[in-house]
This record gives structure tokens, sequence and C-alpha cells, in this order.
């Protein structure tokens, strides 16, 4: 019931798209999926600002950069120092593919408040830490000149040794408390003093954050400072600027691959495709011809050219058997309608003045003819369900019964009868009344023909079963040999033969992957029928 329910709100949601659908040429489709495609790239790098979180990181490593460099020239500087010291690098499994940290800072993360005005704070840093903070304030100042990043120097309890607010605090920040314990932080924090300046900063997120990177400075295994820097982020859209020219150089490049795939899938798949349903078209007209495979065509489209061709000569087979089909049907039935006809125009016009001898020879004639009509109706009947005889897959016919059984009916009129049949012949793939019906019918041509003496052989041939039905008749002459399987035709016309017997026999053969032949025979007639082995 739930399965039924899903199904109908499905087919509800499907119903107005398949009204508005609109008809779209296969060029088109391609060319909107590859364009979809190639404009994922830059749909990912705009809507999950992947590009922003790798401008974002590459100003955290410049950050770290700068604070590494300044805190081992901060070590070696402090008083009593015995050389510079770094904090203990992180194990490699924890290094990026670069050999550095790895980021710790994330745009997706939720960013900290705007960093605090500093404090006042009683008393003053020690003597070590206010003689090293005068040797460094050059080196200090000079290196937010070149980076523009802010850089402060703090006690480990907060108090600013280097930058603006000296002697104040900013005891409690997170960074700091980490930091002081021997462990570089790096945070987001908001700027409450950001304003946009330019039209396209929205498309930033970096825009009003700012980055703080604490790192430790070391003396004797000491903590004995706190490098706090902080710096703007670069912002999406003065990247977008300064690589302007990569970002153009490969739109232009996406969009030639796409020019160029998009003429190899025209001339692989659409334009074939095309010049299929032209020909399609034409072959319904009843003209036209199959057109060549295209050699840039796919390997699937090649093979639909093959299976187009085969199909068009079927039909155009299919179409001349019609044709010359329906020509003898004509001719057939035209010969027994105009004795029916003669007969009656002489009825009408001769029956008072003609004797009763005439009139019954007259009206056996006509008999005659209705009769054959009969049979000529009754044998393409046959005709015709052998043509559509549909193939039976589980069929499987032990070949020596079915032979006996055949030699057992037609023995008792006086037919003489040799069966050579193997012990391990296979069995072969198609019924068994099928197989007597077309073997019975082989049999009766030979009675016809006058023969005494049939024989039936079944071998394996190559996977098949070959079975030889061979009489010791008169045979058939070498003028009729090449056309005993046309319709209508037969030597045996005024004997009553239809002509279909044998086109019956090869179409039934035919349902079920079967062939029927006249084979070549000292004496008589041979007929050769293979058929393959269930």
């Amino acid at each position: 019931m739930i399965r039924g329910t899903t199904r109908r709100v499905i087919e509800a949601l499907k119903a107005p798209v398949r009204r508005h659908w609109p008809r779209l040429r296969l060029r088109t489709i391609l060319l909107a999926t590859l364009i979809f495609v190639a404009a994922l790239p830059g749909a990912g790098a705009l809507f999950l600002r992947v590009y922003e979180n790798t401008l974002v990181r590459q100003t955290e490593a410049e950050l770290i950069a700068q604070g590494t460099a300044l805190a081992a020239i901060a070590s070696a500087e402090w008083p009593g120092s015995a050389g510079p010291e770094l904090v203990r690098e992180p194990p490699p499994g924890a290094r990026g593919i670069a050999g550095g940290p790895l980021s710790t800072i994330d745009l997706g993360t939720r960013p900290l408040p705007e960093r605090p005005e500093p404090v006042a704070l009683p008393g003053s840093a020690s003597p070590d830490a206010l003689a090293a903070a005068g040797r460094l304030a050059p080196l200090v100042a000079a290196t937010e000149d070149a980076t523009l990043a802010s850089i402060l120097l703090l006690a480990p309890d907060g108090r600013i040794l280097i930058g603006r607010n000296i002697g104040k605090s900013l005891a409690g920040l997170p960074e700091l408390a980490t930091a002081a314990r021997g462990r570089p932080e790096t945070v987001l924090r908001r700027r409450g003093d950001y304003r946009p300046e330019y039209a396209f900063e929205w498309l930033s997120r970096a825009s009003g954050l700012r980055i703080h990177h604490a790192r430790p400075v070391l003396a004797n295994g000491k903590v004995v400072a706190v490098l706090l820097l902080s710096r703007s982020p670069r912002a999406l859209y003065r990247g977008l600027y300064e690589d302007r020219g990569k970002i153009l150089f490969g739109i232009g490049a996406i969009f030639a691959t796409l020019v160029v795939l998009s003429g190899l899938l025209s001339r692989g798949i659409a334009r074939p495709i095309e010049m299929l349903s032209q020909a399609t078209r034409d072959v319904a007209r009843g003209g036209g011809t199959v057109p060549e495979v295209p050699r840039t065509a796919a390997i699937e489209i090649q093979a639909l050219y093959a299976d187009f061709a085969t199909m068009a000569g079927a039909i155009d087979r299919r179409s001349r058997y019609l044709r010359d089909f329906a020509h003898a049907v004509s001719h057939e039935f035209k010969t027994p309608l105009a004795g029916i006809r003669g007969v009656i125009e002489i009825l009408e016009d001769h029956h008072a003045g003609m004797n009763e001898a005439d009139r019954r020879r007259f009206l056996a004639n006509a008999g005659a003819d209705a009769d054959r009509l009969a049979q000529l109706v009754t044998r393409l009947l046959e005709l015709a369900r052998a043509d559509m005889a549909e193939t039976d897959a589980d069929a499987a016919t032990d070949i020596a019964p079915a032979l006996h059984r055949i030699a057992d009916a037609w023995g008792e009129r006086g037919l003489a009868f040799a069966i050579d049949v193997p012990g391990a012949l296979p069995r072969a793939a198609l019924p068994g009344p099928m197989l007597e019906a077309i073997v019975g019918s082989l049999v009766e041509n030979s009675r016809q023909a006058g023969a005494d003496r049939v024989r039936l052989a079944a071998e394996e041939a190559g996977g098949e079963i070959l079975l030889t039905v061979a009489d010791d008749g008169p045979g058939i002459p070498e003028a009729d040999r090449a056309r005993i399987f046309e319709p209508f035709f037969t030597s045996r016309r005024a004997a009553g033969g239809t002509g279909l017997g044998l086109p019956i026999a090869r179409s039934l053969l035919a349902s079920h992957g079967g062939t029927i032949a006249l084979a070549a025979a000292e004496r008589g007639t041979r007929f050769e029928i293979r058929m393959p082995a269930a």
C-alpha cells in the first residue's frame, strides 16, 4: 500500500514536468552537460569558499613564519639565554604536505569576539623582560612596517612589553593562555572597526575577520614571553583580482576544451545519429540507402549502423518477398477463378440447350477449381503460421523415435525405410511435432514422385545435427533444382500440388535456427536438414 502511494505521488510530480519539458537536440543536451560539469569547480570555489579558505590559511602561514623568526631572535636576545630556542615541532603525522604544521583555522568555524582592550595592571615587568624588549623593539617595528601585521610582545602574565598600550595587560585571552603553556595557537576573531569599502567585499566572508597567532618565546627551556601577531586575511576579491590572469586563462582553457569535446561528441554521436535518422525516414518511404559508417562514430554507434544495415536488408528482402509472393498468389488464384467464371458464363448462356453430361462435366471442372482454391488457402495459412512461428527455447526432441514414428506411418502405405541414427546423438532444439511435419512432408514428396525406398540418416556435425532424407525416385530435373523453394513452384500442378510444402518446411526450420537444402545425389532426391543441438 505504501509503495503504491509512493508511486502515485511520484507520477503526480512527474506529470507537470512531462507537460512542460522542452524538446531538445542531443547536441544541446551534451553541450549543456559539459558546461555544467565544467562550471562545477568554479561553483565549488565560489559557494564553498575553498579559494578563500586557502587565502586565510596562507595568511596564517605567513604569521606563523614571522612569529617563528621573531621568537628565535627574542630567545637569543633574552638576558641569560644560552641560545635561540624554538617550540618543539609536531610529530611527522601532524605536519602538512609541505612539512609544516597543519592549519588549525577554518572559515567554517565560528569566530571569537573582537579582542578586548587591554587593562591596566599594577607593578612592572621584570628587568630581564624590559631589557629584552628594549633590544627587540626596533626589529619588531621594522617587521610591522614590512608585513603590515600587528605585533605585540607580552609577558607570560599578559603584560604588554612591546606595542601599543605598553604596561597594560591582555590576560584572559585563550590563545595567550595556550602560548604561556608552551604551545602556539591561532584563532579567528571579529573586527569591530570593520566597514565595507569596496563593492565586491560582500563576496568575502573573511572581510570582517582578523587572524591572531600567539607563539611562546623560550629561554633556557622556560616560556619567558609570548609574541601575539594579528593581521586581516587576504580578501577573496583581492585574491581574484591578483590572480585574474590565471583565472581568465583557466576559463578560456575550459571553454576551449568544451568546444573540442563538443565537436568530438557531435562527430561521434550527434551527427551519426542524425544521418541514421534521415536514412530511417528514407527507408520508411521505400527508398534511400544505408549510409556509410562514420569513422569518427563511437563503437556503439558503429554497431547501431551495422544493425540498421542488417534491418534494412531484411526489410528490403521482406518487401521483395511480399511483392513476389503477392504476384504469385494473384497468379495462382487467377487460374482457378478464371475457370470457375468460364463455367458460370457457359452455364448462363447455354444452360437450356446443354445436355446433362456436359452440364456435369462443367460443374466438375468448377468444383475442382474451387477445391484447388481451398487447398491454396489452407497451405497459405500454414505458410503464414510457419513464417510467424515463435522459437521454443526449451524445445528438445530425440531424433530416433521421431524418425521411427514417420517410418511406421508411411511404411503402411508401401514405402520402405532405412534409418541410421547413432545412439549418442544429441537432441534437436525444435519441437517433435514440427520435426515430424517437416520430414513427413519430404517423405510425401518422395512417394508422390514414385520413390519406393527412403533413407533417413542423422549425425552430429560441428555442433549441429545433420539429418539426411534421400529417396530412390526419379530425382528433380536440373532446370528445376534452383526453384524448388520458391512459393507456388511445382511440377505437379495437374496432380494438385501447390508448391508450398518446401517453403513451409524452410520457414519452420528457420524459426528455430535450422536450414534445409537440396544436396547432390547419384540417384533420386537428397535433402540435408541442419538443426541446432539442444
